[in-house]
């Protein structure tokens, strides 16, 4: 009988135990407070944003808005992260992406400070993570860790493979699996034969934002399928980058979309944004 893992379930619980984290802080006179920019009116985005704002509102950490128009220039948006950067009550920064094209968005990332960076793209943080040392974890990566620990799947000398290679997600999933002691194989657009790599892993993890792309065809029976994709059907319908009705019968575990990955993303930031107290003393 196939697991569904349920990503609504396990967010939820996370958020709990930081609500607690950040009740414990304020009675110690510590507020966390995270500051969040969205340059423009990209709708997906604008939804983001709001979710964010409820779960900070729901784990009780301040939510600092900072909105501007699309036609902020670069330099404006430096000049903001840096004051950030400097006002000592701000614990976490983010840079809600995509930004407008005109805008160098490695060169933001690289602006906010490593010890603000809770979504965990600056640089040094993936540094630390490739070396195993603390700092910010990706959010999705980690919230993917946490679905695994608390489904009881051990990746311990199982055979991962991670299908995308994103400087968000693929990249520091494959290092997070391997200091779960999995063999890893980050697989991508190039991998020839991708069904018959896929087809390897005990643990598969999709992250290439093409609807409905994995058929059983990719997956071992038994197998355990991540699906970090969030996209649109045919018919408007959200869906992943699994199709989710032809793979469900042979899967061992898998996550639905919405409801697997998706709400892990925001608890695990909401996590970072508590973990970023420590850091900033």
């Amino acid at each position: 009988m196939t697991n569904i893992i349920d990503g609504k379930k396990i967010s939820g619980e996370i958020k709990d135990e930081v609500k607690e984290q950040v009740a414990a802080l304020k009675e110690k006179g510590v507020t966390v407070t995270l500051a969040v920019v969205l340059v423009g009116n990209d709708p997906a985005s604008a939804v983001y944003v709001r979710n964010k704002k409820k779960s900070c509102e729901y784990c009780g950490i301040v939510s600092r808005s900072i909105d501007l128009p699309e036609e902020t220039t670069e330099e404006a948006l430096l000049d903001v992260v840096k004051q950030l950067n400097e006002d000592p009550a701000v614990n976490g920064i983010l840079v809600q992406l995509p930004l407008p094209k005109h805008i160098d968005a490695d060169r933001v990332l690289r602006a906010i400070s490593p010890y603000k960076d809770v979504d965990g793209f600056h640089p040094q943080n993936v540094g630390a993570l490739s070396i195993g040392i603390d700092g910010f974890r990706s959010c999705t990566p980690a919230g993917i860790i946490e679905l695994l620990k608390r489904s009881g799947i051990n990746a311990e000398g199982r055979e991962c493979v991670i299908v995308g290679r994103s400087n968000i997600v693929g990249k520091p999933m494959g290092m997070l699996m391997l200091r779960e002691n999995a063999t890893v194989t980050i697989a991508h657009s190039r991998t020839k034969d991708l069904p018959a790599v896929a087809r390897r892993a005990d643990i598969l993890i999709t992250a290439v934002g093409k609807a409905k792309m994995f058929t059983r065809d990719y997956v071992k029976p038994g197998a355990v399928v991540i699906d970090c994709g969030m996209n649109r059907d045919e018919n408007g319908k959200l869906c992943g980058d699994v199709d989710y009705e032809d793979v469900f019968p042979i899967a061992g575990a898998i996550t639905p979309v919405p409801g697997g990955v998706g709400p892990m993303t925001v608890a695990m930031l909401m996590k970072n944004c508590v973990d970023a107290i420590a850091l900033n003393q």
